[in-house]
């Protein structure tokens, strides 16, 4: 058993650092420069060439923003050794709030930690993290482009534990019970089928022998006794990131294809029955729209694949797609696809429609002049004579 003031566990009892991420959609973009001069923040996220990582690697350059200073001893107890905040903005219209705490504590006094309170003016993280989000969103609000009247977001929380006083997967198979309740945001000795257990065991992430890190849904936990797992942290981060960025892309691409259904419903009613038509110069605005919504959303796609290429056969590009295969970012990215292309061929449909329409204008115009005005000439010659 390790000494506990070398940050061992003593009786079950384990160092471990919470991180708790929340990630908001704010608004079309953010113009991080003018953003810089209403907050103070350090432009740019660095991350170290570690792990294999190629120096090829593309990664978004947030404007970052410390929201409190340092870990420091906030709290008399002496379970909670730090706590510390920060927000990220990215030009993509994405705010994200992290969150640290640093305790000593067992498994089971880890389930729920997010809920409990922790200082005497701090309810709980989260409470504290959407405190902070409406700060933020206050002070920035004028560079953002589009905001958002209700912003999707998406939360993230890993277990970060150091030295566990024993091989990493050790660690993992002699709590492997425990530990799945925690990944899985279920109460202490809640009742898993054993089936659950070995799913989330199943398949760590271990770059050296003293790390290992197994992730879920919207939890993750890390084991590393070197505390070196700021980039995966970072990996964390950058997939809830791309996650959020089509989940809104694709809810906000349901109300385009609704806005195009009352363009196309406009077209077929004008001048039929006794629903009154839009007029032309209405319709011609929402005809425009429809092309203007449609390479909207083909720069945001667009944008948001070209903000972070994690590709390759690396440790990071490795952790970076079993993350997004959890949430399925490629299922997500085919539904806003799917999306565009609808709203591509209600363009195609309008466009053709409109076109219809003013060969049929000019059609009736080529008859009048060239048919029906000749032939009534000639029948007033011959009636005059």
């Amino acid at each position: 058993m390790s000494d506990p003031a070398a940050g061992g566990p003593d009786e079950g009892v384990y160092a471990v650092e919470i991180v708790r991420l929340a990630l908001y959609d704010i608004g079309r973009s953010i113009d991080l420069k003018q953003a810089a001069d209403l907050l103070p923040g350090v432009p740019g996220m660095r991350i170290q060439r570690r792990r294999d990582t190629p120096t090829s690697l593309t990664m978004p350059a947030p404007l970052c923003v410390d929201l409190r200073s340092g870990l420091k001893r906030i709290y008399s107890e002496e379970s909670i050794e730090g706590f510390a905040a920060s927000a990220r903005l990215y030009d993509e219209g994405v705010m994200s709030i992290i969150v640290r705490l640093k305790v000593s504590a067992t498994i089971e006094a880890l389930h729920g930690i997010e809920a409990k309170p922790i200082t005497y003016t701090i309810r709980d993280i989260d409470s504290y993290i959407d405190e902070r989000y409406k700060a933020v969103l206050e002070q920035v609000l004028p560079a953002v482009r589009s905001p958002r009247r209700e912003p999707e977001s998406e939360t993230y929380l890993a277990f970060c534990f150091a030295d566990v006083g024993c091989d990493p997967a050790r660690f993992l198979s002699d709590n492997d019970r425990g530990l799945t309740t925690l990944l899985a945001g279920e109460p202490w000795a809640y009742p898993l089928h054993e089936s659950q257990v070995r799913k989330a065991m199943s398949n760590p992430f271990s770059y050296s022998e003293r790390d290992l890190a197994v992730f879920d849904m919207d939890r993750c936990i890390i084991v590393d006794a070197d505390r070196d797992y700021e980039d995966v942290l970072l990996i964390c981060e950058l997939a809830n990131y791309q996650y959020l960025e089509l989940r809104s892309l694709d809810k906000l691409l349901d109300k385009w294809l609704d806005e195009a259904e009352d363009v196309v419903t406009a077209f077929a009613k004008k001048g039929k029955g006794k629903t009154k038509p839009l007029k032309a110069g209405a319709l011609r605005r929402k005809f425009g729209n429809v092309q203007a919504l449609r390479l909207d959303a083909l720069f945001i796609l667009e944008n948001l694949e070209n903000s972070a290429k994690i590709i390759g056969d690396y440790f990071l590009g490795t952790v970076y797609e079993h993350i997004c295969g959890i949430f399925n970012t490629s299922g997500w990215t085919r539904s806003v696809e799917r999306r565009l292309d609808a709203l591509t061929h209600i363009y195609e449909i309008v466009k053709v429609e409109r076109s219809e329409r003013t060969m049929l204008i000019l059609d009736v115009v080529f008859i009048i002049v060239c048919i029906i005005l000749p032939v009534l000439q000639i029948l007033q010659v011959m009636l005059s004579s």
